[in-house]
């Protein structure tokens, strides 16, 4: 489940980076759990002494690895185009959730370690109101008056389920159908 990132060293510039993307990796496939600095290395191709380097402790890691992958998911969320093409957010929907998994199952890994870790509650809180308004953003312009907070909540938190119902073998036939009931529902 590589992408490449091993390839890369400190003497490019692209440590940091590196090291960011192999620990959403190995979040990813091992869960919070699964995280040491070795097996960031050893999946950046790096030393594990960089990371102690430029992040200092595994909190610290781990935070700077929610705040990229937040903004990436966020980038490849296409939430800002939901309300306006039904056929190209479905097939973007559908591309994040077979293409993005790492990333997404990071973020997932961090909402569920937000109820043992007080610590990043907030920063989780913050990640779903920013996923509400961009939706929120898109709906407005569409619905007029008939916008209104709550709809676009529960239409991310139908989006939200479905993503980890693609994750957890729901076929990409009924992801596909159930994401297009949810369009209409919410634009009809």
């Amino acid at each position: 489940m590589g992408t490449g990132v091993g390839k890369r060293g400190p003497g490019d510039g692209s440590g940091r980076d590196a090291l960011l993307e192999a620990t959403i990796e190995v979040v990813g496939e091992k869960g919070l759990r699964g995280l040491t600095f070795r097996a960031v290395g050893e999946k950046a191709g790096v030393n594990n002494s960089l990371i102690a380097h430029y992040f200092g402790t595994r909190d610290a890691l781990i935070e700077a690895a929610f705040d990229r992958a937040v903004h990436e998911s966020i980038d490849v969320s296409h939430l800002a185009t939901f309300a306006t093409d039904r056929n190209g957010f479905i097939e973007a929907f559908l591309e994040l959730v077979s293409q993005n998994a790492a990333r997404e199952v990071f973020v997932y890994e961090m909402l569920l370690a937000s109820r043992r870790r007080p610590e990043i509650a907030d920063r989780v809180a913050a990640l779903y109101e920013t996923y509400v308004e961009t939706l929120s953003d898109a709906l407005r312009t569409v619905l007029g008056e008939r916008f209104n907070t709550e709809r676009a909540r529960y239409t991310f938190a139908a989006l939200d389920g479905l993503v980890l119902q693609g994750y957890a073998g729901v076929s990409p036939e009924q992801v596909r159908a159930s994401v297009g009931q949810l369009w209409d529902d919410t634009l009809g």
